[in-house]
């Protein structure tokens, strides 16, 4: 089943629902839309399966019922710049929850979306368990990734007016001058990510880890460091290296901690359905 919801800001967000119904279900805003051709060669090359929310939702399904759709796609056609604030998204996905008669979920989300997921777990009694990817539960780099959002912005502000090098689209990662790389997007696309950090520059994440009773499981490669150049604001986001210096603490806090070891298992290559699988759906079918 597939239906258009209307969100917080009336843009409309195509949702899906497939399994049987008398099983757990699990919520996946990362279920990007399948591309071929050109554009999926593209990803290829960056190491993104340009099937990725098919290979997840078909990868669950026969043991959940998977709630699917592409939250990080639909604000990037749907901006939100003044109001994509945690407790905005928060909304968006209990009202999704509701409008497709789901009472109580798992949650998964990757990267920023996995920050979502902590704000959700604080928002609402409704989650069963959490995993987060990409991004650990304390000492999150909030702080490093809003010097990071504000450059694009700045960026994207400059660059509204410069004649677009398309060239760059179609390379790959390690020919990318990404000290030089020309930032050339919506200014709401970004401008909006700069509100939801804004947001959580108070945010203590360890303060709240006590309201986390449900089973949760974090995880990252272990080579998920992101050194940004003087054009980002030259700082580091050193996602595995929080997470592997908390990892006793979170242990102790409940968490199940994992590194997915591999030395090309980058931000990107740790996101994918084939990596993500083979370790969460033992977990969720455990935690169930």
């Amino acid at each position: 089943m597939e239906k258009f919801i209307k969100l917080m800001d009336d843009s409309e967000l195509k949702v899906g629902l497939v399994g049987n119904p008398n099983f757990k279900t699990i919520m996946l805003p990362i279920a990007k839309e399948s591309v071929y051709g050109e554009e999926g060669k593209n990803l290829k090359l960056w190491g993104v399966d340009p099937e990725l929310g098919k290979h997840f939702i078909e990868g669950l399904q026969d043991n959940f019922q998977v709630l699917y759709f592409d939250y990080e796609g639909h604000r990037l056609k749907h901006p939100n710049p003044e109001n994509l604030t945690p407790e905005n998204i928060v909304k968006d996905l209990l009202l999704i929850a509701d409008e497709m008669n789901i009472n109580k979920f798992s949650y998964y989300g990757y990267s920023w979306l996995a920050l979502v997921g902590l704000q959700l777990a604080i928002r609402t009694d409704r989650l069963e368990s959490l995993i987060m990817g990409g991004f650990p539960p304390i000492d999150g780099p909030y702080k490093e990734m809003m010097v990071v959002t504000k450059k694009t912005y700045e960026q994207a502000m400059n660059n509204q007016n410069a004649p677009f090098n398309n060239e760059q689209e179609h390379v790959s990662p390690k020919k990318v001058d990404w000290d030089n790389i020309q930032i050339k997007i919506d200014i709401n696309q970004t401008k909006q990510f700069v509100t939801m950090y804004n947001n959580l520059m108070k945010f203590d994440d360890r303060e709240i880890q006590g309201h986390l009773t449900i089973p949760k499981l974090a995880f990252a490669g272990e080579k998920d460091t992101i050194v940004y150049g003087e054009n980002f604001g030259s700082v580091t986001v050193d996602i595995v290296g929080i997470l592997q210096k908390n990892k006793q603490e979170l242990e102790n806090l409940g968490w199940n901690v994992e590194i997915l070891k591999g030395k090309s298992m980058d931000h990107t290559k740790a996101m994918q359905p084939k990596t993500v699988l083979s370790l969460i759906k033992p977990w969720l079918i455990q935690n169930s």
